[in-house]
């Protein structure tokens, strides 16, 4: 690897691919834990333990977005960290919506986890008279009708989908209507958005079944 000439390829004709994007955090979290311990320095081959990955993967994945480091000597931890964070756009924070607010809605609003990485969740909504006006973890719940008032008020750039499988794809929908571009959705169904619409899925029992092949 030669010397450090990072971000090279953004822009360039050539496409991410898709998996690649979705490794990038991985990256970003061995390497926060590496600078933790107080280690400068850390290789491919480090990299590639850690995330069960082999050190040619690792390799190939950062040479999409430019060369960063030095042969025989490895990367530097709060470099490579620095570079694929702006690379990801966390080096700024994002302003997000949690929609439904039930059980779920309320334990994601009451996570302390996103925060510290960038991500404000300012605004909670829902669609029951019961719930709307109730004050959840500081956050003042509104009506599902203010959805698009409210994003473009507070410049809310993400949306997270809580509610229950039968009215996901009309919250998506409104999501999208609204000008919401990334959707972070915990229904467990595969919900149809527009070019240009970013959604990514959390499903639990998904991850358990998977998990079952090994155990069997």
């Amino acid at each position: 690897m030669a010397t450090s000439t990072p971000n090279d390829n953004l822009g360039s004709e050539s496409p991410v691919p898709e998996v690649v994007i979705q490794r990038l955090p991985l990256y970003v979290r061995v390497l926060s834990q590496f600078s933790s311990s107080g280690n400068d320095l850390i290789s491919s081959e480090q990299l590639g333990a850690h995330l069960q990955m082999t050190p040619a993967q690792i390799r190939k994945d950062l040479s999409y977005f430019g060369r960063f480091g030095k042969q025989g000597r490895g990367y530097d931890v709060a470099m490579l960290e620095g570079e694929l964070r702006s690379i990801m756009g966390l080096n700024r924070t994002w302003n997000a919506a949690v929609i439904g607010m039930g059980r779920l809605g309320r334990a994601v609003v009451a996570y302390p986890g996103f925060a510290p990485e960038g991500f404000n969740i300012i605004a909670a909504f829902d669609a029951s008279a019961e719930i709307v006006g109730q004050t959840i973890s500081g956050l003042a719940v509104q009506s599902i009708s203010q959805l698009t008032d409210t994003v473009k008020n507070l410049d809310i750039k993400i949306g997270i989908v809580t509610v229950p499988i039968d009215h996901a794809q009309k919250v998506i929908d409104a999501l999208v209507k609204a000008g919401i571009k990334s959707i972070l959705n915990y229904a467990p169904l595969s919900p149809q958005v527009p070019e240009g619409v970013t959604i990514r899925g959390i499903d639990p029992v998904l991850s358990l079944q998977s998990m079952t092949y090994y155990i069997r």
